[in-house]
Order: C-alpha cells, then sequence, then structure tokens
C-alpha cells in the first residue's frame, strides 16, 4: 500500500517526464480453483467401423434344461415297408405203437410200429424220444394189458416221471396216462415196464393196439426257428 502510493506521488510530480516502471518480483502460485461443473451432453456421433472378430472363447458350462415345448405337428406318412418273412413254427411230434406183447421189463418199451415220425426225434431201434426243440410237451399212452398184471412208467433221463399200474381183471384191460414236460435239448423220454413178470402184461396183436405219443406244445427257445428251419 505504502508502495502504491509512493508511486502515484511520483508520477503526479512529474507529469512532464517520462515515468518508467519496473514490474516487481512474481508472487507465489495461487491454490487450485474448486471444479467446475459437468458440461452439457455432446451430439451422438457417427458409427464407427465394425471391427475384427474376437478370438473364440472357452466352452461354457451346461446350462439348466428348458422347459419341455409344445408338441409338435403330425407328420407325413412314411412309405411302405418291404415284405416281411414269413416265420417258422418250430414242430415235433410221433405216435407209434407196439407189435410184441410183454416186452422186457426196467428198459426202454421198443415201439417199432411207427404211425408218425415224420421229423425222426423218435427212435424205434432204441424206443427213445430225444428232445430236438426245447420246449412244453405232451406225451400221452394207451395200453392193452392181457393175461397179468401192468405196472408201466414214463422216463425222463431216467427219472420215473408218470407211473400207471392195471390189476389184471380178466379179458382184456385198458389203462392210459398223459403228462406235460417242459424239455430242454438232448432230454430223452421213453415207457418201460417194471415190477417183475408179474406185472409186465403190456399186449398188441392186429386188433389191439398199445401206443406212444408226443408231440410240441409250444417252444421256449428264442432259436427254436433256426432248429426248425434245419429239420
Amino acid at each position: 500500500m505504502c508502495l502504491l502510493a509512493t508511486l502515484r506521488i511520483m508520477i503526479l510530480g512529474q507529469q512532464n517526464k517520462e515515468v518508467v516502471l519496473y514490474p516487481g518480483i512474481p508472487g507465489n502460485p495461487g491454490h487450485n480453483g474448486l471444479p467446475g461443473r459437468d458440461g452439457r451432453d455432446g451430439t451422438k456421433g457417427i458409427k464407427g467401423d465394425l471391427g475384427p472378430i474376437g478370438p473364440k472363447g472357452q466352452k461354457g458350462e451346461i446350462g439348466i434344461q428348458g422347459n419341455q415345448g409344445e408338441r409338435g405337428w403330425k407328420g407325413t406318412q412314411g412309405e411302405k415297408g418291404n415284405l416281411g418273412s414269413t416265420p417258422v413254427i418250430a414242430r415235433s411230434a410221433f405216435s407209434v405203437g407196439l407189435t410184441a406183447k410183454f416186452p422186457p421189463l426196467n428198459v426202454p418199451i421198443k415201439f417199432d410200429k411207427v404211425l408218425y415220425n415224420s421229423f425222426d426225434h423218435y427212435s424205434s431201434e432204441t424206443g427213445v424220444f430225444t428232445c430236438q426243440i426245447p420246449g412244453v410237451y405232451y406225451f400221452t399212452y394207451h395200453i392193452t394189458v392181457f393175461s397179468r398184471n401192468m405196472r408201466v412208467a414214463l422216463v425222463k433221463n431216467e427219472h420215473r416221471m408218470l407211473h400207471t399200474a392195471d390189476m389184471y381183471q380178466g379179458a382184456e384191460d385198458q389203462a392210459s396216462g398223459g403228462i406235460v414236460l417242459e424239455l430242454q435239448k438232448g432230454d430223452r423220454i421213453w415207457l418201460q415196464s417194471y415190477g417183475g413178470e408179474t406185472f409186465n402184461g403190456l399186449f398188441a396183436d392186429p386188433d389191439d393196439d398199445t401206443v406212444f405219443s408226443g408231440f410240441l406244445l409250444f417252444s421256449t427257445s428264442e432259436a427254436a426257428a433256426s432248429v426248425a428251419s434245419s429239420i
């Protein structure tokens, strides 16, 4: 304040003289002012060029299952398929008769009068039926009994499965039996007399028959068709 007053006095006192003023020493910088308010939004810029495709990212985790969609429209009818092959039905059957009376005891009875044996599953030489097609079979026998008592058994693989007996009363008696058995391939079936000579009354002549029959009811094997087709 004193410096300014002195300077003014000097200037006023010497109006006709050239006054030379020298700048003073610069002062210290002032403090930073307060930040100004945000300016207004500028106008929208023009759309830039499409950038290059970025690198492929890693595979993400499987998301949760979505809701079931609506049922679609019914499709058009497909083309007709090829004609299927005719199924092969498994078959096995035999029917045989006796030609000689009083056959041997405790061994397979040889029914040597062949009535039906187209598949050769029964052997008239051994008197044994051998299963070729696994399945359920029905076996039956009808016996004429004469002159003595009779006991006969249907045997499966050395095990007696069915027994039939007749106490002879005179003239001619009749006896019969039947059974359903499930067999596997290779099982053997036959009839045999047992109990001694007084129980061996099986009889046959041109007017009286003793017969043994069996046939497959149904197969239990998935391979039955291929077995039957080769017979």
